[in-house]
């Protein structure tokens, strides 16, 4: 399949086929269906996210022993690696800059 570049903003969760379209952060170089990858990993980090906001109301349960934020964190973590597989030079040099400690999956 024929890759193209875009631009990414983690933030926002987007992905622009033009530099002057918003903000951004990464530029990759993708195909149709690592771009829709991408995409998907942004909504289940979208899911994930609404999880943590209702933990968030219970103050008494420490960040590292939820599921939730677990779960926001693999993600996030997916996002990247999806990222630095298919960025440019400089988009996996930033992302390694970033030492995330990818790690194998856990249960939800």
């Amino acid at each position: 399949m024929e890759k193209r570049k875009y631009y990414v903003s983690v933030q926002s969760k987007s992905i622009m086929y033009n530099q002057g379209d918003a903000a951004y952060e990464l530029e990759i170089y993708a195909s149709e269906d690592e771009v829709e990858k991408l995409r998907s990993l942004f909504e289940e980090w979208e899911r994930a996210e609404e999880h943590t906001y209702f933990r968030a109301h219970y103050p008494g349960i420490p960040y590292h022993h939820d599921s939730e934020n677990d779960e926001y964190d693999f993600v996030l973590k997916e996002i990247y690696k999806t990222i630095s597989d298919i960025g440019t030079d400089e988009t996996k040099v930033f992302i390694a800059s970033m030492n995330l400690q990818m790690g194998a999956p856990k249960e939800f």
